[in-house]
C-alpha cells in the first residue's frame, strides 16, 4: 500500500564528518533573537520553504540559503512555536494517497477496525475508538490509529516495557517522514547556536518516533454519537518530543494554536471569511493570547515543537499549546508523525542555551522514555 511508503525508519542518522568542537565556524548566530520574548510584528503563521536544509551536505554551514532557513526557523520557533514546512521534497499526491489510505480504513465497519484494538498487551499500538483517547481528563472526539517504533522485549528495560510490541497496521514502514525532521533538527541546532550535529548521538541519534493516523467525525455525525458533551477533537496539549509533522486535510481546518503574539484586523476578517465560506464557523479574535486556525495550505505540513526541545533549548523555544475542533459537517482527516529524542536519552537544558539566558537553568531535567510512558499511560480508557 502506498501509505506504508511515508512511516519513519528505526535506523540510526547518518552521523557528520565535521567535529561539533568549533561552533564559531559553523554559523554565526548573534543575528539572531538572544531571548525568549515574542515580537510584536508577528502577524501570522510562518511558511518556510526548508529545500535548502534537504540538499546541502552539511559542510558548507554558511550558504546563504541555510542561513536564510535557520534565521526563519528561529525567529518561528521563538515567536509562535510552529510553521508550515514546504519544499520537503515528498509529492503532492503522496501526501494526499496517505490521507486516502487513512479515511479508507476509517470508513470500515467497527467490528473490523476493532481487530488490531489497542491495548496494553499491545504496546499501546493499534486502533482506539471515538472518545478512546483522553486529554485533561475529558474523552476526545475523534479515533486514531497509534504506531510507535517497534520495541523487542528488554530492549530499554523496565523503563521501556510499556510499550513493547509491534505495530498492527501499518507494518512495513519508509523514511520520507524522518529524513524531512532529521534536517529540520539540524537547521534549529544551528538557530540556537550549537553545530549540526548537536542533537545526534545520544540525544536523537537513535530517534524514537510516534505516528498516529486520526479521524474526527463531523458536527452532525458528532451529534449523534453517545458520547460526553464535547465539541473538541482533541484537547489543549503540548507534544512530547522534538518535532511534530501534521498532513492534514486541505479543505477542513481544524488545528487550533495559541500564540502571544498578535493577528492584524485584516487578517482575522479575511480568515474568518473564508472559515464561514466552507461552514466551518468559528470566532477568530486579534487580541495577543487567542487560539488561531492553522489552516490547511495544500502541499505543507504544520510543524510545532516538542516538550524535549523546551528543555534542551532551556526555555528559548517553547512547545505550544494545541488543540483540534472540528466545525465542519465532513469527516476529518490527519497525519502527525512526533520526531522524538533516543528512548533513553537525558534531557537537559544545552549548555550553550543556558548561556544565552546568563547561565540560569529555566528547565527541569527529563528522561525521554519516562516522559512519554507517563503520558500514555494517562491517555487513554479501557
Amino acid at each position: 500500500m502506498i501509505l506504508l511508503l511515508l512511516l519513519p525508519t528505526t535506523r540510526s542518522s547518518v552521523k557528520f564528518l565535521v567535529s561539533c568542537s568549533n561552533q564559531v565556524s559553523y554559523f554565526n548566530s548573534s543575528n539572531l533573537i538572544e531571548n525568549s520574548e515574542m515580537s510584536s510584528n508577528f502577524k501570522s503563521i510562518p511558511i518556510i520553504d526548508v529545500s535548502p536544509l534537504l540538499c546541502n551536505k552539511w559542510g558548507d554551514v554558511e550558504n546563504e540559503g541555510v542561513s536564510e532557513v535557520v534565521k526563519q526557523l528561529d525567529q518561528a520557533c521563538k515567536e509562535a512555536g510552529f510553521f508550515y514546512v514546504k519544499g520537503h521534497g515528498i509529492s503532492d499526491s503522496l501526501i494526499k494517497e496517505v490521507r486516502d489510505m487513512t479515511r479508507k480504513f476509517f470508513d470500515l465497519p467497527y467490528d473490523e477496525k476493532v481487530k488490531i484494538k489497542m491495548s496494553s498487551e499491545t504496546g499501546f499500538r493499534g486502533y482506539q475508538r471515538i472518545g478512546e483517547n483522553v486529554t485533561q481528563g475529558k474523552a476526545d472526539m475523534h479515533e486514531a490509529i497509534d504506531c510507535y517504533r517497534e520495541v523487542k522485549a528488554g530492549m530499554y528495560g523496565d523503563l521501556g516495557k510499556a510499550v513493547e510490541g509491534f505495530n498492527k497496521w501499518p507494518d512495513s514502514p519508509s523514511n520520507f517522514y524522518s529524513v524531512v525532521s532529521e534536517n529540520i533538527l539540524r537547521g534549529l541546532a544551528l538557530a540556537l547556536g550549537g553545530c549540526p550535529g548537536e542533537f545526534e548521538g545520544e540525544r536523537a541519534g537513535d530517534p524514537f518516533w510516534v505516528m498516529r493516523f486520526i479521524g474526527y467525525p463531523g458536527i452532525s455525525d458528532a451529534k449523534g454519537l453517545e458520547m460526553p458533551e464535547n465539541d473538541i477533537g482533541c484537547g489543549a496539549h503540548t507534544d512530547y518530543g522534538l518535532l511534530t509533522l501534521v498532513n492534514q486535510d486541505d479543505e477542513i481546518p481544524a488545528l487550533q494554536y495559541v500564540i502571544t503574539a498578535c493577528i492584524t484586523e485584516f487578517s482575522a476578517i479575511i480568515l474568518k471569511q473564508f472559515l464561514v465560506s466552507i461552514k466551518c464557523v468559528s470566532k477568530v479574535r486579534n487580541q495577543a493570547g487567542e487560539w488561531i486556525w492553522a489552516v490547511p495550505i495544500p502541499g505543507t505540513f504544520v510543524c510545532n515543537i516538542g516538550d524535549m526541545l523546551k528543555i534542551w533549548s532551556n526555555g528559548l523555544y517553547e512547545s505550544t499549546l494545541h488543540r483540534v475542533i472540528n466545525n465542519s459537517p465532513k469527516y476529518r482527516v490527519s497525519v502527525a508523525f512526533f520526531y522524538e529524542p533516543n528512548f533513553d536519552a537525558v534531557i537537559e537544558p544545552l549548555e550553550f542555551c543556558k548561556q544565552k539566558l546568563g547561565g540560569i537553568e529555566k528547565c527541569e531535567r527529563a528522561i525521554y522514555g519516562e516522559h512519554l510512558v507517563r503520558k500514555v499511560l494517562t491517555n487513554f480508557v479501557a
